[in-house]
């Protein structure tokens, strides 16, 4: 039995659910999702709660039922709360600017990156030194945020690079004579 699978989806004021088929579509104050669902689970609607149940007893079903209550649970935040991920940048002369619906990087490169923003994300720097990456897509803004930290990943020596706030970096003891 999945721990999560079992647990209803609970709908909050201001959101609703609709669906046809396989396709469950969520509307809430932040925008619209929608999650296509496999032939595996069986996805009911119950006035402010969504269920999802697996059909049947094998091993792809089951794996299918915490998966689709998961991606329903996320849409349903996406769409009140949003996602936010969060890059610290370090490094001497390492900044970021937004630029139009651009990010503008300069990383120490001969050249400084220009990274286009989605649609569907929003991304703004507080500081030079901080990336904010924003939207209702949990899985749109962590690729965003992945993307953006490709560009110049924090090395172990002096851990200069895009990191993900609060992520620890390993530090490695330099050449000794």
């Amino acid at each position: 039995m999945s721990r999560i699978g079992k647990k209803p989806v609970e709908l909050p004021s201001g959101v609703s659910a609709s669906l046809s088929g396989q396709t469950i579509e969520v509307k809430g104050p932040k925008g619209t999702l929608s999650f296509a669902a496999t032939d595996d689970v069986t996805i009911t609607i119950d006035g402010n709660t969504v269920s999802v149940e697996p059909r049947g007893k094998s091993k792809r079903a089951r794996q299918q039922w915490g998966m689709s209550r998961t991606m329903v649970g996320n849409m349903v935040t996406g769409v009140t709360d949003g996602f936010k991920k969060e890059l610290e940048i370090q490094g001497v002369g390492y900044r970021a600017q937004m630029a139009g619906n651009a990010l503008k990087l300069n990383l120490g490169l001969s050249h400084d990156v220009e990274f286009p923003v989605p649609a569907g994300v929003t991304v703004t720097c507080p500081k030079q030194t901080q990336i904010v990456v924003e939207g209702i897509d949990p899985q749109l803004v962590g690729q965003v945020a992945a993307n953006i930290r490709e560009w110049r990943k924090p090395e172990p020596y002096k851990g200069k690079g895009i990191r993900y706030a609060g992520e620890f970096i390993f530090r490695k003891e330099g050449k000794k004579k």
